[in-house]
């Protein structure tokens, strides 16, 4: 059965996290709409796993210290989580923002704890000619219309969310800004030093992704020094959540493929 915890990290920083199942340790880092968008993710993964599926400090009322202010903050305090722990061979899986956490923390994994890496419609990158959309700039109609395959199937209608929703996903969005918003959703110099990364990493992408698009990805792959694209039809930003069998299916092949590497 999952299990709830919070672990000190740091005297300021404390980890609100759920873990389940055993075997290899594997990291489930959410996006912006929070952990529960990975839920179905983590519990699948658990079944052959030891997953770790933290809140990222700042969402669903979580503490973020004033100096947690970026991605590279993040990507380096879950390394320290996992050195700490001392967990080896890990894999680590991430959505959106969570994507871009696992590939920073790749890039700066020098004792290679890390040895597998699935990154779903990740951003963090700046391709020249695939521009992020402006996702703080989109109201709950443009989020559904960019987002997702099926957009009248997702849209949540604000008016249909209680006071209590729309504060959290009020300090929720001010997080997202606070890690991600400047330099906008992306890490100039994380691009050329994907090359260095060798470890298999599958980049999952919703073939109808407006926020970044399948192209966005394709170079996103060829940046790392064993990356491949994958992309899931009729799915958009989400594919775990818009296309569950088919994501859980090559997240499954990946992992028969590279298990023992």
């Amino acid at each position: 059965m999952p299990s709830d915890k919070t672990v000190a990290l740091y005297p300021d920083l404390s980890l609100t996290q759920t873990e389940a199942g055993t075997g290899r340790p594997c990291l489930v880092l959410h996006g912006g709409g929070g952990p529960a968008t990975v839920a179905g993710l983590a519990a699948h993964l658990a079944r052959t796993a030891h997953t770790i599926t933290p809140v990222h400090p700042g969402w669903d009322g979580t503490r973020r210290p004033g100096w947690l202010t970026g991605i590279d903050d993040l990507a380096l305090a879950y390394l320290h989580h996992l050195q700490d722990r001392g967990l080896r061979d890990v894999l680590v899986v991430g959505s959106s923002i969570g994507g871009w956490t696992a590939a920073e923390m790749a890039v700066r994994d020098t004792g290679g704890i890390i040895t597998g890496l699935v990154l779903i419609d990740p951003v963090g990158v700046h391709v020249e000619t695939e521009p992020i959309r402006d996702f703080f700039g989109l109201d709950a109609l443009g989020v559904a219309e960019y987002a997702w395959h099926d957009s009248a199937r997702f849209y949540r209608d604000p008016e249909t969310l209680s006071a209590g929703q729309l504060a959290l996903q009020r300090d929720n969005m001010a997080t997202l800004r606070a890690l991600a918003g400047d330099p906008y959703m992306h890490d100039p110099k994380l691009l050329r030093r994907l090359r260095r990364v060798d470890v298999p990493a599958l980049l999952l992408w919703g073939g109808s992704d407006r926020i970044v698009t399948p192209a966005y990805g394709a170079a996103y792959a060829e940046a790392f020094g064993s990356g491949r694209l994958h992309v899931i039809p009729e799915a958009g930003h989400l594919p775990h959540l818009e296309r569950p069998e088919a994501t859980l299916a090559a997240i499954d092949a990946y992992l028969r493929e590279t298990i023992g590497d």
